[in-house]
């Protein structure tokens, strides 16, 4: 063979070996793929076929965080050590046990809260409340726990008997709040945060501009931290009296009570009246085994699952013509559109829009759990609600554990605002920021110069000082925009907008605080929300329709593939390190940022936590 044919020939060869292998990666990819497809519709066909048994125990064991709303996570997110905490909906865990209370196959509720990541008070009280009514059903509750941390805590709390393991504790702690604070690592690198804002308490910007809290915002933060903490052990008390009366001496002489307790944890617990008994898993298996009988396979305890169980009510359920529509609003205010667990202002809008033109909807309820962000993205969503309103369509607001700032100014829109006695609401302020990032790039032997046709020009370019111009057009915009702010809550309020801004100035109240300063109407969940919607566009048999943007091919696929993002040692607390989890936290709060997208630099943000 000529050695001119020769590449030639090889790089055939080599084309031909490279075609067949993508043929082979492709063809693998799609039998994977139908595979999933298949094990999911499998697993969907063999649910809806099972009977549930009879005089059987719902067991209630939330893996995770308690959500409005799950988020779908990408793939390389969870790769990379994203958060991976798993989210059960809070409205699946409330359904469940309302239904649970009335229907003739469940005998008793089964609460094992070990798995139970984190959730808000007002959450938590919405679950309480939810339990209370099956016990006056005339069913019992029961609990048990590896531990008991102080969330896990009030949801057992509400079992008329709550066991504990042998070898557990039941660790009460109080609330407290730490942000992480920037300045010094700021100061070390050269970056300057310009700061424009109204209101004394607007302590969003703080950990950027400061290294420690500043008074207002101690003596604010004090005084809701307080309120809460106080409703916490109002909750204990009146679900466990005696717990309820010990708390206050559990939480501050611990010490001294586990030494007593000769360091026995669950004795000290048992002691103070927090828990009724002492069983370890296998005598908890026995003890509900004997309240229930064996299960079919003659292994465990007769029982039925939460998923299984609200996806079996819910095909079941008669499904009224007319719908209260539910629109959900949560995570931080971003302008565009955006993802679930995101509150982008089109895309929620787009969901409100949506039911306002389906007529099966007659009244709307938005459920509100965020804390703020994008000014722009805000009027976006609080325009639509208006318009819905203008169309002859209640709008009632409910809030979860935070609407506050951009979460309030959306909430002016509404006919009727409820919130729980425990939300995190208020902080009607104002701010804009932008980095100067001119420091650190002069240490890095970076430099910028060109020109423009006015001093504006590149007025907003963080590698430049901040023009002075820019700065006073950026502080007059924030106070015309705090103005607008209090015009918009005092005519929705019916307050002048003096007597708006004596509870304004950025600070934060809670719930049972707003309804005394006429922030909000009512006080109550999500249930006594829609009832009032509902009443107002006068239904009385009516289906509860949630609004939502449907996922795609590909998300629901990563949803089942990744379990919704979740780590596969179940997200359990404690599953992951202190210093994981302080990374994490730091992550969190600097990726934070990179939602800042609002067209005007201008937020309503609130840098508050939910209890």
């Amino acid at each position: 063979m000529d050695r001119s044919t020769r590449p030639g020939v090889v790089r055939r060869v080599w084309s031909g070996i490279w075609r067949g292998v993508d043929r082979l990666r492709r063809a693998s990819i799609n039998l994977l793929f139908l595979g999933v497809i298949a094990v999911i519709v499998a697993s969907w066909w063999s649910s809806q076929i099972e009977p549930l048994p009879t005089d059987a125990a719902l067991v209630i064991a939330p893996s995770g965080t308690l959500v409005e709303q799950r988020s779908v996570r990408s793939p390389i997110n969870v790769l990379q050590g994203g958060d991976g905490i798993r989210q059960v909906l809070l409205r699946d865990v409330v359904d469940a046990i309302r239904n649970a209370a009335t229907d003739p196959r469940i005998k008793v509720l089964i609460l094992e809260p070990d798995g139970l990541a984190g959730a808000g008070l007002s959450k938590l009280e919405e679950v309480g409340a939810a339990v209370a009514d099956f016990r006056k059903a005339g069913k019992k509750v029961y609990a048990w726990g590896k531990n008991y941390n102080q969330s896990q805590y009030h949801l057992a709390a509400q079992a008329d008997q709550v066991f504990l393991n042998p070898d557990g504790y039941v660790l009460l702690t109080g609330f407290g709040r730490y942000p992480t604070y920037f300045k010094g690592l700021f100061d070390q690198i050269g970056v300057k945060m310009q700061v424009f804002r109204v209101g004394t308490y607007k302590s969003f910007v703080e950990p950027y501009t400061r290294s420690d809290m500043s008074p207002e915002d101690r003596d604010a933060t004090r005084e809701y931290l307080d309120a809460a903490w106080q409703a916490y052990q109002a909750d204990i008390t009146a679900a466990r009296p005696k717990a309820g009366a010990q708390i206050t001496r559990y939480v501050g002489e611990a010490p001294e009570l586990l030494a007593a307790a000769d360091g026995d944890a669950a004795k000290m617990a048992l002691d103070a009246g927090l828990v009724d008994g002492l069983k370890s898993a296998d005598e908890w298996r026995d003890f509900v085994r004997g309240l229930v009988g064996p299960a079919a396979d003659g292994k465990g305890f007769k029982h039925v699952d939460l998923a299984t169980y609200i996806g079996r009510v819910r095909e079941e359920a008669p499904h009224p013509a007319a719908r209260v529509g539910v629109v959900v609003a949560q995570g931080a205010i971003v302008d565009g559109e955006q993802p679930p667990g995101v509150v982008g202002g089109d895309s929620v809008a787009g969901l409100i829009r949506q039911a306002r033109e389906d007529d099966a909807i007659k009244a709307l309820v938005l459920r509100i759990d965020s804390p703020g962000g994008s000014a722009t993205a805000s009027e976006v969503i609080r325009r639509e609600l208006a318009l819905t309103r203008k169309a002859g369509k209640p709008v009632v607001v409910s809030m979860g554990s935070v609407a506050a700032s951009g979460g309030y100014w959306i909430a002016m829109a509404a006919d009727e605002v409820w919130a729980s006695p425990t939300t995190i609401t208020g902080s009607i302020g104002i701010f804009a920021m932008l980095p100067d990032l001119s420091g650190p790039m002069a240490k890095l032997g970076l430099t910028v110069d060109g020109i423009g046709t006015t001093p504006l020009a590149a007025g907003l370019d963080p590698r430049r000082p901040l023009d002075p111009q820019i700065g006073k057009l950026l502080q007059s915009s924030i106070e015309h925009g705090y103005k607008r702010f209090l015009g918009v809550v005092g005519e929705a309020r019916k307050m002048s907008p003096e007597a708006v801004d004596q509870v304004a100035q950025g600070r934060v109240w809670m719930g049972i605080q707003a309804k005394e300063k006429g922030l909000v109407d009512k006080l109550g969940g999500l249930d006594a929300a829609l009832k009032a919607a509902a009443a107002r566009a006068g239904l009385t048999d009516y289906d509860v329709s949630y609004v939502e943007k449907p996922l795609s091919p590909r998300d629901q696929l990563l949803a089942k593939l990744l379990d919704n993002g979740e780590e596969s040692d179940g997200g359990e607390p404690g599953s992951r390190s202190l210093v994981d989890q302080t990374v994490a936290r730091l992550r969190a709060e600097l990726q934070g940022l990179a939602l800042w997208n609002d067209p005007g630099h201008v937020y309503l943000h609130c840098l508050c936590e939910a209890p």
